[in-house]
């Protein structure tokens, strides 16, 4: 009976773990899921941020390497309006689809934009 209830526990603290949940405020819970991503914030709106990030992609016609760029739109939860600025290093997790453009949320604030220089 035991060995049940250490496997359950088990199961539902990684469950738990998986899916975090965001809150958007007075507004409904959101679940985020899937791929983490950090970058700097480029543009700010009232409840999302565009961040951009670079990434090498290996291009094999010249067999060399090019670096990409890559712009995500992620809301902005009411908590951290006041906290991100631009220029700031965040971390972005994937979520179902807000929008048209905004598949990603905000999780935290890694670095300031002056700590960053």
């Amino acid at each position: 009976m035991e060995k049940k209830n250490k496997k359950t526990e088990a199961k539902t603290q990684k469950m738990e773990k998986e899916n975090l949940v965001r809150t958007l405020g007075n507004e409904e819970a959101i679940c985020t899921r899937g791929r983490v991503f950090e970058g700097i914030v480029i543009k700010k709106f009232p409840k999302r941020v565009v961040i951009a990030f670079e990434r090498m992609i290996y291009v094999k016609k010249y067999e060399r390497y090019a670096k990409s760029r890559t712009k995500i739109h992620a809301r902005l939860p009411e908590k951290l309006e006041n906290e991100i600025k631009l220029g700031d290093l965040i971390s972005v997790q994937e979520c179902r689809p807000l929008s048209k453009i905004i598949h990603f949320m905000v999780i935290k604030k890694i670095k300031d934009a002056e700590a960053k220089q």
